[in-house]
């Protein structure tokens, strides 16, 4: 079996977040974004790939919003109420709560504001959040018999989740955005080690690594305190939900601490509203905001207030917090076209903004002049500061992840192609996962784990309670760096290793059982055949006499076969101190080899290299399994510098 992913939007780019992953036969859509630099058909992804004939609810076992930003979640009302999905939705608690006012808010600035023609409705939006079921972070929800699916705190936005899937013994997490660091009102994404065939994950700022969150802080505070100082008007357009909170937390401290009146403005009811929501769901804040709940909730704003429209060319100072973000129409565009023309003004950038929109055309460069729509060209005189205040984790924080869950596979969406392909190389070289950024409408296939339970026969089990000893000997040294005496004598350690080896096969009745291998033989009727390599090595008896010329006084008295194989096993145990060595009477075993002394004066596997007599040599002939050749290799060269690496001494 494989897992197909479909990527339907964020595929080489950043919006429109939609990926159909079909696992075992389920098919989970993971977001369902709408592109914020789009305004035509491709703004939603392409419904159609995942059922011609409009079907959806066959087609899709459920969906699953990981947060309320409308680039994950701004086509699902399209889909549920236009295209006519019904089938099972899940976010978590905070995401349902917040999303319709996301929605809400998209849909007047697209069709109040802007007069294009209505995606969906009010009641549609209403009628979409019926459908959703809420989850909580690490609760298993079980979604059919055979998918279940977990949510983990993703950081990013209040409410933002990964989530975890699996049907059979195939699993996959879906990160969404994510923040592998805290901030002042958020923690950083917290997630189980897992085994994963697959991890789909963002890739915003795949080669980007951040410099320290304060210094960044600090220039920002700069930038807004020294507009303002000078008379100036600081437009921060933001979408209602995430960087407003923090930054607006920031801004409200400094006030605080610098002691400013200058006004600090939010735009429209949308964010006041927000932020009632974020008091209610305290518990998905950072931990410092929790801490600090029970003196003053952190959202509870001493120097901001509400905008009114008249204000836009009201003179003197002030920081105004703009919808939406990215300036890609609404309220923040209104205000743009008014404060960019003057120099006093500045305009600050603090996230990603998509290709397309206003935001993103004043971050390429330092134009005097942007185009906002087809018929007005505004002059941009204002400074603008860019600063990354975005909510994304960068390239580092990914590759932690990454590492930290270690994958089979990954592939990387929500980013531009270049970084995307950067990232893509060093996943694979340096931490060895095979990864994969595929473009939007491509299917990218991975193979799905699969595990088969299988029996155990009774002969197998008797055999793996054997022990398997094994036998070596460590060095003792003259000192010991941790101050105790060494040990007088090579002390000999014992191993038990026991590694059990069987057969995986059928039985009669269809099912997987394991077996041993003489078992296996059997169940076929067949008997067991087994190649045999032999050799008879000669060794010079004055070398193996050496060997132990300190235990005999120098005089080697004469020697019966028993012995000489005794004084062989000394020998290998010296050069082969890993391998257990057993004498067996008549022959010496090591693993399938078996070594002992030949005394067939015609033994067809024996290679005389010397003009010694019989009373000067002795053979040892050794047979052995093709499976120990490595082995027996070893074995035969430690018999063969017995004979080549000394002078001989004529035995007495």
């Amino acid at each position: 079996m494989a897992i197909d992913c479909l990527v339907l939007g964020a595929g080489q780019e950043v919006g429109k977040s939609c990926v159909v992953v079909n696992m075992n036969g389920k098919k989970i859509m993971f977001d369902c974004g709408m592109h914020m630099g789009h305004h035509d058909h491709q703004r939603y992804p392409d419904f159609s790939r995942i059922s011609r004939t409009g079907d959806f609810d066959s087609s899709l076992t459920c969906i699953i919003i990981t947060h309320f930003h409308l680039d994950h979640i701004g086509a699902l009302p399209y889909f549920t109420e236009v295209c006519g999905y019904k089938g099972p939705i899940y976010m978590t608690y905070p995401t349902k709560a917040l999303a319709p006012l996301m929605l809400e808010d998209y849909r007047k600035v697209m069709v109040d504001r802007r007069g294009e023609e209505e995606q969906f409705t009010s009641e549609n939006i209403e009628e979409c959040m019926k459908k959703v079921t809420a989850v909580d972070l690490k609760q298993t929800v079980q979604v059919d018999k055979d998918l279940q699916i977990r949510a983990y705190y993703a950081g990013h936005v209040l409410g933002a989740a990964m989530f975890y899937a699996k049907v059979g013994d195939s699993a996959i997490v879906y990160t969404g955005d994510y923040n592998m660091t805290p901030d002042r009102h958020l923690g950083a994404a917290q997630i189980d080690r897992l085994h994963l065939d697959l991890l789909i994950s963002e890739s915003t700022y795949g080669t980007t690594i951040r410099d320290s969150k304060y210094a960044r802080e600090r220039e920002f505070l700069d930038a807004v305190h020294k507009c303002v100082t000078n008379g100036g008007k600081v437009l921060i357009p933001t979408f209602a939900l995430g960087r407003a909170q923090e930054l607006c937390i920031l801004l409200d401290d400094y006030w605080e601490r610098m002691s400013l009146k200058v006004p600090i403005y939010f735009s429209a009811g949308l964010t006041l509203q927000a932020n009632l929501y974020y008091k209610v769901l305290i518990n998905w804040t950072s931990q410092k905001v929790k801490d600090a709940y029970t003196t003053r909730n952190a959202f509870d704003f001493k120097h901001v207030c509400s905008f009114d429209r008249s204000l836009i060319n009201a003179p003197g100072p002030c920081v105004l917090f703009a919808t939406p973000g990215m300036i890609s129409g609404g309220f923040s565009l209104e205000v743009f076209k008014h404060w960019a023309p003057y120099e006093k003004n500045l305009i600050t950038l603090p996230g990603y903004c998509v290709a397309g929109t206003v935001g993103h055309k004043l971050m390429s460069g330092k134009p005097t002049k942007v185009n906002v729509d087809r018929d007005t060209q505004v002059d941009v005189r204002c400074k603008i500061h860019q600063l990354s205040f975005s909510p994304h984790t960068d390239a580092k924080g990914i590759m932690d992840l990454v590492n930290f869950l270690s994958p089979k596979h990954v592939i990387l969406v929500h980013g531009e192609k270049p970084r995307m392909i950067a990232l893509q190389g060093r996943i694979q070289s340096e931490l060895g996962i095979q990864s994969f950024c595929p473009a939007n409408n491509e299917t990218v296939s991975i193979p799905s784990t699969h595990y088969v339970k299988a029996d155990i026969s009774d002969t197998l089990r008797r055999h793996s309670k054997c022990p398997n000893f094994k036998f070596s000997k460590t060095d003792s040294g003259e000192n010991s760096d941790t101050g105790f005496m060494p040990t007088p004598l090579n002390p000999l350690q014992v191993f038990d290793d026991r590694v059990t080896e069987g057969i995986l096969c059928l039985d009669r009745s269809k099912k997987a059982k394991v077996v041993h291998q003489d078992e296996f033989l059997g169940m076929l009727g067949a008997e067991k055949h087994e190649l045999q390599f032999a050799y008879c090595c000669q060794v010079p008896i004055g070398n193996l006499g050496n060997a132990i010329e300190t235990e005999v006084a120098n005089v080697l008295p004469v020697i019966d076969n028993g012995s000489w194989l005794h004084l062989l096993t000394g020998k290998l145990a010296i050069e082969l101190n890993d391998v257990n060595i057993q004498e067996c009477g008549e022959h010496i075993q090591v693993e399938s080899i078996s070594i002992s002394v030949c005394l067939n004066d015609d033994c067809p596997h024996r290679i005389s290299e010397t003009n010694l007599n019989k009373s000067e040599a002795v053979y040892f002939c050794c047979t052995w399994l093709a499976a120990d050749e490595p082995l027996a290799r070893n074995v035969i060269s430690t018999l063969r510098k017995l004979e080549l690496s000394t002078n001989l001494t004529t035995a007495g």
